[in-house]
C-alpha cells in the first residue's frame, strides 16, 4: 500500500512570538545588539523600522528584540491584526485594517502599567495594516518618545508608511532570504516534506510563502495550471476547472504571475498584474477574472 500523502491542514507554522528559529537576517540583528549593548554611551534610537517583502521573518526578528529588551510581562505591548477591535471594543480580526480604538487601547494599557523601571516595549505587525486614523496615533507617540520606551514597527512595503512616520524611524531594509537558507527553514518546519526547486523558486526568498504553498496546496496547483498551460489538447472547461480551485485562495493569485514569469511571457506582465489586483472588485465570481488571465496566457504561447 502507498504512504498516505500528507493533506494540506496538517502543516503547523509557529506564531513569529513562539518561533525561536531565526535565520538570516544577522547583520541587521547584530546592528540592535551592537546600538543596544552602548546604549549608556550612546543613546539607543527609540524607532526601529524592520522592511521588507512579506514571510522573511521580520515579525520574528522583531519579538526576538523584544524578548531581549522589556523588563516585564506587563511592559510588552503588542498591536497587530489579531488584537484588533472595533469602537465598542469588541474583537475584529476578520477585516484588512487595524483600527485607531486599537492603537488608543494599547496607549491606555501603556499609561495605566506601572513602570519598573525597565524598558517597554510596543510591537506593531503591521504598520502597513495601521488605518489612516490608527497611523497618526502613532505618529502622536513617536514624536515625544516615552523614556525607556523601544518601538518595533514591521513593514512590508516601505511606501505604504506616513513619510512622517518613516521620518522617525531607524529603517532597516531586510533582504529576502537565500535559496539556502530556505531549505534551511523548510527542513526545520517540514522535515518529511521533499520541496522541489520549483517551490523555493516560487517562493522569492519568503518562507511565508512557502508556508501559503504548503498550507493551500499552492506548490501542486502551479505544477497542475504549468502542465495545463503546455498541455495543448486542454480545453475552456479544464482552464474553469482549475480557476475554480485557485480562485478562493487569494494568496495563491500570483502564481499566475508565475507562470508568466515561466514562459517568458513579459509583454502581457504589467495587464496581468492588473487583472490580479481587479478580481475582487469587479468579478462576483472570481474564478471568471482568474479564467480570463489564464486564457490568455494560453493565448499568447
Amino acid at each position: 500500500m502507498a504512504p498516505k500523502k500528507k493533506v494540506v491542514n496538517e502543516y503547523s507554522f509557529p506564531h513569529p512570538m513562539d518561533n525561536e528559529t531565526l535565520v538570516g537576517h544577522n547583520d541587521t540583528f547584530r546592528r540592535f545588539i551592537d546600538a543596544w549593548d552602548n546604549r549608556n554611551v550612546h543613546p539607543i534610537h527609540p524607532v526601529w523600522m524592520l522592511t521588507g517583502p512579506m514571510g522573511i521573518g521580520k515579525a520574528t526578528l522583531a519579538y526576538k528584540i523584544a524578548k531581549m529588551v522589556y523588563g516585564n510581562i506587563g511592559d510588552f505591548f503588542i498591536i497587530d491584526m489579531e488584537r484588533n477591535i472595533d469602537k465598542d471594543g469588541k474583537s475584529k480580526t476578520d477585516g484588512k485594517v487595524i483600527s485607531v480604538y486599537t492603537v488608543r487601547a494599547m496607549i491606555d494599557k501603556m499609561q495605566m502599567s506601572s513602570m519598573s523601571g525597565d524598558w517597554r516595549v510596543i510591537l506593531i505587525d503591521s504598520v502597513d495594516q495601521l488605518n489612516t486614523a490608527a497611523s497618526n496615533a502613532i505618529l502622536k507617540l513617536l514624536e515625544e518618545p516615552p523614556a525607556k520606551t523601544l518601538f518595533l514597527l514591521v513593514v512590508h512595503q516601505l511606501a505604504n508608511v506616513l513619510p512622517t512616520v518613516r521620518s522617525r524611524a531607524r529603517v532597516e531594509k531586510m533582504r529576502p532570504l537565500t535559496i539556502s537558507q530556505l531549505r534551511e527553514l523548510c527542513a526545520r518546519f517540514i522535515p518529511e516534506d521533499e520541496v522541489s526547486t520549483e517551490t523555493l523558486r516560487l517562493a522569492n526568498g519568503s518562507f511565508g510563502r512557502i508556508a501559503n504553498l504548503k498550507t493551500t496546496g499552492g506548490d501542486a496547483i502551479y505544477a497542475e495550471l504549468i502542465d495545463l498551460l503546455q498541455d495543448k489538447r486542454t480545453n475552456s472547461a479544464d482552464v474553469m476547472a482549475l480557476a475554480k480551485k485557485i480562485a478562493p485562495h487569494t494568496e495563491l493569485h500570483g502564481i499566475l504571475l508565475d507562470a508568466i514569469a515561466y514562459f517568458g511571457l513579459a509583454e502581457i506582465y504589467p495587464a496581468a498584474t492588473h487583472a490580479i489586483a481587479d478580481i475582487k472588485n469587479v468579478y462576483l465570481e472570481p474564478e471568471i477574472g482568474i479564467f480570463k488571465i489564464i486564457m490568455e496566457i494560453k493565448r499568447c504561447l
